[in-house]
């Protein structure tokens, strides 16, 4: 037994050996993140089957409790027996891809023991298939957000996986007496050790994964403090002082061999290797870089041929070339450059592609601002003095305080923070937007707002179904929202009710903001939506422009109108007359 222990050890190790490589393979991890989707399942099958296969091929032959040398076992007498990894193979897939993943690869590895054993043990198919099944519902079901189980969890399954198996041979590899000897010889070695490498294969899988989210944090907190460094320049716009200056922010950030940027024809900065030949001013010289401008879909080159330059002595192995956006057209591009391919990495991948709906949101806000300030239209400018310079950075610190913690709620906001700002730069540049778009605007807001404020504020919507498509000035619920958070309820932490309420009524659409706070004095209340009224926590103009705007837009037939309730609180009306999108 002792023997068959330190033979089973070695199986166990290439088991291992095989995962620890494995799961530092991009391609697996992917398949993993993806695991719920029908390709990643096959795909896990194949993989998992080919482990399974392996596990038959060198596992230790057994003949009347005697141990026959071999390395590879193509071939098993009918009386022979095998010790082996199949087992922690089976249950490793169902622990990872579930009960059809653990199942098919049981069925595999059933059937490939019986042809290995020229049509005997038959009963090692049905004796797979429930491992497989089994474990992939006790993986299922141990499981928690999408993760793993833990590693003492699977070493658990492991063993309870062995003992079925053991289970399997004691009653149906011949007479009970055979199945006796065979069990008592081999089942202390193979449940003990399947199970300890059950351990081990979800320990690195777990612990790689969880390294690489950790990076991921790490990584996101970093581009938010780009982000917030790089706004003001992309507010220029895309020029070659701008850009130069935006490069080398991202080059300090992500480390990169070069950074690169380029307009729709010609280079505008380049930083770092390169350098020499890589020159502003320039046209575009890179394949790559014209290919991306032509098709808009980021691109990834892993060597110096398809990177594309014509430089003979270019330093450049690897690039990713992300497309630069605003209002869906192509403006330019942002390239980063590897002097070593193996640099080149999936996290480098979704840094890129995240720095590209970043910059590409920026220079939307740049261009909607010199819009701005070419037009000199003031209600362009009333539109643009209500977004509180203060929020964006409060977002995003509050973004970066959730990324160690809670990553995919840090993810949500990230994404909510960049619908809140689109529909700035939408609302700077349209008279009249969707009353959708508009409370998709409003919804991003409470978003960033409750994750400050956790629990503070309970907001309900009540839309009457089939106004979402009435257009509305942008910020019309925006701003009654965001003026009921900031002033309605004072300091008080709890029971803080606002509600949202839009009807349609003959020719109108009535919007209605209501809450439960102190109220307003009346001698402010009187001057709300006519004058500015000084303010400790903003300009003290966002009411008065937008009555002003209603006034503008729609004359005697808009309405705007404030008044305290009779039970406390205070309610905040718009009324505008339906008319055609402008």
């Amino acid at each position: 037994m002792f023997e068959l222990f330190i033979l089973m050890m070695e199986r166990v190790g290439l088991i291992i050996l095989l995962a620890f490589l494995l799961v530092n393979v991009t391609y697996f991890k992917r398949t993993l993140l993806s695991r719920e989707t029908i390709p990643s399942k096959i795909r896990l099958v194949v993989i998992f089957g080919l482990f399974a296969i392996i596990s038959n091929f060198t596992g230790i032959e057994i003949t009347d409790n005697q141990i026959i040398p071999s390395h590879v076992l193509t071939y098993l007498s009918s009386d022979a027996s095998i010790a082996n990894t199949r087992t922690l193979v089976i249950s490793v897939s169902g622990l990872i891809g579930g009960p059809f993943v653990g199942g098919m690869v049981g069925l595999i590895a059933g059937i490939h023991r019986v042809i290995q054993g020229a049509g005997t043990g038959i009963f090692y198919i049905p004796a797979s298939l429930v491992v497989g099944i089994v474990s992939g519902i006790l993986g299922k079901r141990l499981a928690k957000d999408y993760q793993f189980p833990k590693a003492t969890q699977a070493a658990m399954v492991g063993i309870v996986m062995e003992v079925i198996q053991m289970l399997f041979i004691l009653f149906f590899s011949g007479s009970l007496k055979d199945g006796v000897m065979l069990v008592r010889f081999i089942a202390l070695p193979m449940i003990l050790l399947n199970s300890v490498g059950t351990f081990i294969f979800l320990s690195i899988l777990t612990t790689t994964l969880k390294q690489e989210e950790q990076a991921k944090a790490v990584q996101t907190h970093d581009v938010l403090e780009l982000a917030a460094e790089t706004l003001p320049y992309f507010r220029e716009g895309l020029n070659e002082h701008s850009c130069q200056k935006v490069a080398r922010i991202i080059q300090h950030y992500t480390k990169v061999s070069a950074i690169s940027m380029t307009d729709n024809h010609q280079i505008l900065a380049h930083v770092g290797a390169g350098d020499d030949h890589h020159i502003p001013e320039l046209e575009v010289i890179t394949e790559l870089s014209k290919e991306v401008l032509r098709t808009g879909q980021m691109t990834i080159a892993h060597s110096k041929t398809e990177v594309g330059c014509s430089h003979p002595d270019c330093p450049l192995q690897a690039a990713i070339v992300i497309p630069l956006l605003s209002h869906q057209k192509i403006v330019g591009t942002l390239k980063m450059y590897f002097t070593d391919p193996t640099h080149l990495t999936h996290v480098e991948e979704q840094l890129a592609e995240g720095l590209g709906t970043i910059f590409s949101s920026q220079i939307e806000l740049g261009e909607a601002e010199l819009q701005s300030k070419l037009l000199k239209e003031a209600e362009i400018k009333s539109l643009q003095a209500q977004v509180n310079p203060h929020f964006f950075f409060n977002a995003i610190n509050t973004i970066s305080a959730l990324m160690r913690k809670d990553s995919e709620n840090a993810r949500r906001l990230l994404l909510q923070l960049s619908t809140y700002f689109r529909g700035n730069l939408q609302g700077a540049v349209q008279t009249t937007i969707p009353l959708e778009q508009e409370l998709d605007q409003v919804r991003a807001y409470l978003s960033l707002e409750q994750a400050r404020f956790p629990d503070r504020y309970q907001v309900d919507f009540d839309i009457e179904a089939g106004t979402e498509g009435y257009y509305v000035p942008p910020y019309a619920i925006q701003v009654l929202v965001e003026n009921t958070i900031r002033h309605a309820f004072g300091n008080r932490k709890t029971n803080n009710h606002v509600k949202v309420v839009v009807r349609k009524i003959e020719r109108n659409l009535i919007m209605d903001v209501w809450d439960n706070g102190i109220g307003i004095p009346e001698d402010r209340r009187v001057l709300l939506g006519r004058e500015p009224v000084k303010s400790e926590k903003g300009t003290g103009t966002a009411l008065e422009n937008l009555s002003r705007r209603i006034e503008n837009l729609y004359g005697g037939d808009g309405k705007f109108q404030i008044e305290n309730r009779p039970t406390g609180g205070s309610h905040a009306r718009l009324a505008i007359p339906i008319r055609d999108p402008r």
